[in-house]
């Protein structure tokens, strides 16, 4: 069994390397702590964790703090706590010799997901469900910008975000807001062809990817990865259908420039064009 793991270890990070070399004339940039900013560091077992919304980062962020000693079970460490209690410190948090001797010591590892599958998960979580910051930042100034006869009410809380409105503000050369991580592309999160990853597991087969990660980092036998959906748990998980009904509400061409947007991501992480 670890066998084939071994092997689609080395299938993906051959894939990953040859799609940088092929389209990244930056592979021999410095490393900046800007770079780095996205790396979480659990110096008890030397990991480096990239990450990566909506592909298992809080219950990733769990087991590094468990691992850490912070905690003693994934279990007991609450939505708030994982995101908002700054127990785990960031890679960029450390000087620039302590960038280079984690960055060349520490198992660096990081999760993805399908990127259509990753957008449409994020924009559930965060434009169908009340939210005190992605509603007034990004919600009205896209309401605003892109829904003919938008109501005042609309436009006051900036809430009732369509998918379709969303996806005019992503590829909008002049979006109103900025990016934002929970869409960005991983190419641009993580740094894959400046940072050479050790380990690159797929939300598709979380448990078997991360079970084998921590058999590697020689965690303790009793620490599995956790299977709970962290938010909305009575809601289902974002799934190809689901993923396709969402789709469904485009049109051809910006199904085709969505597409294009996260050209990238796909072709790196070896996903096939939906």
């Amino acid at each position: 069994k670890w066998q084939s793991l071994y092997q689609i270890q080395g299938e993906r990070k051959r894939i990953m390397r040859e799609t940088c070399s092929k389209y990244k004339s930056n592979n021999r940039r410095i490393i900046t702590p800007y770079h780095v900013s996205r790396i979480f560091v659990e110096d008890k077992y030397r990991v480096l964790y990239c990450e990566v919304p909506k592909a298992g980062c809080s219950n990733w962020k769990r087991v590094l703090m468990v691992l850490n000693g912070l905690a003693s079970s994934t279990k007991d460490i609450q939505h708030n706590t994982v995101h908002y209690g700054n127990y785990l410190k960031r890679l960029d948090g450390f000087d620039h010799k302590g960038i280079y001797h984690r960055l060349n010591t520490y198992t660096k590892m990081l999760f993805i997901r399908e990127p259509f599958e990753k957008l449409v998960s994020a924009f559930r979580d965060k434009f169908e469900h009340p939210n005190n910051y992605y509603h007034p930042v990004f919600g009205k100034a896209i309401i605003s910008r892109y829904r003919v006869n938008a109501t005042k009410e609309a436009l006051r809380t900036g809430s009732g975000v369509k998918f379709k409105e969303f996806i005019q503000y992503l590829l909008d050369v002049h979006r109103p807001v900025g990016m934002d991580i929970h869409w960005d592309h991983v190419n641009r999160l993580c740094s894959p062809c400046l940072i050479d990853y050790d380990f690159v597991g797929k939300f598709e087969s979380m448990e078997e990817d991360a079970n084998f990660f921590l058999h590697l980092i020689g965690a303790p036998q009793n620490l599995t990865f956790p299977k709970f959906k962290d938010r909305h748990s009575n809601e289902e998980r974002t799934t190809t259908k689901i993923t396709q009904q969402y789709f469904a509400q485009l049109s051809p061409s910006q199904r085709q420039q969505s597409y294009d947007f996260y050209y990238m991501d796909y072709l790196m992480f070896n996903y096939s064009k939906p």
